[in-house]
């Protein structure tokens, strides 16, 4: 029997899993996202009759695009929007099924406020590395939040004492070798935005409190951290623009 954090889990009357609208209320954040990143994924189907790989339409819905961020300076939601928008089936459901797997988990580690940021922190700075070392290509999809994610619960878990979060993120940080090795073979997977992610997410997990052990670290270790996040960020936007 596969016990969490200490408590069996619940089950309905039916014999079955938690009723869908249980769910929702327990992970309304991850089943948010999944929800939003679906429609924005279908809304392209629909107004771009399935082309959802051209540069072009990933750009026109949210896309990352340096050059036109240095252009026009106003364009700096772009830093955010990509997260939400992908680039054909294959990275929309490869995506899909990673947000479902690893968010449930860092909504129960971090509570749902609090797992929103480190979604978008680590996606943001994700964004801001691609902008910063590659600005001549278009990038978009939600792995710079889920790297990002990874690195989290790898941190919580390696500085935490919850024995199932150490294991997690053992697996969590053999994951992000593997995928950072693979990603070094893949000519159309952006590495940058990737580390950035990772980056975002290992600053952001020391200075977001988990749940269970919101003294994992010292007031002035998450001040340290959240001050390297913002000088990374916005140094590197001024650099870049």
């Amino acid at each position: 029997e596969k016990r969490v954090f200490g408590r069996k889990p619940r089950y309905s009357r039916s014999g079955g899993d938690l009723p869908m609208m249980t769910e929702l209320k327990r992970r309304p954040v991850t089943f948010g996202l999944l929800i939003l990143t679906t429609i924005i994924f279908m809304a392209i189907q629909v107004f771009r009759f399935g082309n959802t790989t051209s540069s072009q339409t990933i750009f026109e819905f949210g896309g990352m695009y340096g050059l036109y961020l240095q252009y026009d300076p106003s364009q700096l939601w772009r830093l955010m929007t990509p997260i939400f928008v992908h680039i054909g089936w294959q990275h929309f459901l490869f995506n899909i099924f990673a947000i479902f797997v690893v968010g449930q988990l860092a909504e129960q580690v971090w509570g749902s406020w609090r797992f929103l940021i480190l979604y978008l922190l680590s996606g943001i700075m994700g964004n801001v590395f691609t902008l910063f070392l590659t600005p001549d290509v278009v990038a978009a999809g939600a792995s710079t939040s889920i790297f990002g994610v990874f690195a989290a619960i790898t941190v919580a878990g390696y500085f935490g004492h919850n024995p199932y979060l150490k294991q997690m993120g053992q697996s969590y940080q053999a994951l992000i070798v593997v995928n950072l090795i693979f990603n070094l073979f893949m000519p159309n997977v952006g590495l940058v935005g990737h580390i950035g992610g990772l980056v975002g997410g290992l600053l952001a997990a020391v200075f977001l409190p988990t749940l269970h052990e919101k003294n994992m670290f010292q007031t002035w270790q998450r001040l340290l951290a959240g001050g390297v996040y913002l000088l990374l960020t916005l140094g590197m936007i001024f650099l870049a623009l």
